[in-house]
């Protein structure tokens, strides 16, 4: 891996932390370039190393951004480590989102939790090229007010043209001002249209099962509905077998996929 410094760190909830590196390379810095939806293999030396998409757009690519939910060894030793830390970056890997086939369509983003990361990449990516693409909705839901990520961007993202922004808790809470519902119902709701358009959906597997379903009656096509899987990746290169799906494996021919794809794979959700 190449080594990369920590130079900043954000507490987004109380077990996510975004960590902004820069490599100390100037040069691997220089040439290091990705796609939306691509990640990377993040090492703690003595510890190990785990999968993480890069959750900052290409355009803002002047460090390297990754969300780490506190969940197990690794990512208990990533929210240890402080500013000017060294870790170990390899990457990036996996086929990213299809920029080309959403340019002139409408964008429906729906994310659950921390599967905002991969989808802030994208959502920040298209904000930058904003004539690239029609109307973009966002749709962003949480168990509770202080699970929700990345609240410092709302603003700008509200603010953009032709942009809507949907914030949804699964319970109603004190001065909670916005929607109240889990986003398959909350989806029901808005009822966002399908012509021309495509849905990008990440989060827990539980929200992406009964997400689908919801996509699928309002009018989406299974080529039109796009997620990712990448909670089953391991090692990044198709080799500990982990993350294979029949002939596919999700780190090498993933972590992207439309739902006409699993389908043909025969992947339940």
């Amino acid at each position: 891996p190449n080594l990369a410094e920590i130079i900043e760190i954000r507490q987004e909830t109380p077990d996510v932390k975004t960590l902004k590196l820069k490599f100390k390379d100037q040069a691997i810095a220089e040439s290091f370039d990705y796609k939306p939806g691509q990640f990377v293999e993040f090492s703690v030396f003595g510890e190990g190393e785990a999968p993480f998409c890069i959750s900052n757009s290409p355009t803002r690519k002047s460090s390297i951004e990754c969300s780490v939910k506190r969940m197990g060894k690794v990512t208990q030793a990533l929210h240890e480590l402080n500013i000017g830390d060294t870790v170990g970056i390899r990457g990036p890997y996996g086929n990213g989102f299809p920029i080309d086939d959403l340019k002139n369509k409408h964008l429906l983003f729906v994310a659950g939790g921390i599967g905002l990361a991969p989808l802030r990449s994208l959502i920040n990516y298209c904000l930058d090229n904003r004539d690239n693409f029609k109307d973009i909705t966002i749709v962003n839901g949480a168990r509770t007010s202080k699970d929700l990520v990345y609240k410092s961007e709302y603003e700008a993202w509200k603010g953009a043209k032709n942009t809507q922004l949907h914030l949804t808790v699964d319970c109603n809470e004190e001065n909670w001002t916005c929607m109240v519902g889990v986003v398959p119902k909350i989806l029901e709701e808005i009822k966002p249209t399908c012509r021309d358009s495509v849905a990008i959906v990440c989060g827990p597997p539980i929200m992406i099962k009964y997400t689908l379903p919801v996509l699928l009656k309002l009018g989406f096509c299974p080529e039109a509905i796009i997620t990712t899987l990448e909670m089953k990746m391991k090692c990044g290169l198709g080799k500990c077998g982990r993350c294979n799906i029949g002939h596919a494996y999700i780190c090498k021919d993933g972590p992207v996929f439309n739902y006409h794809q699993l389908k043909k794979l025969n992947y339940e959700l």
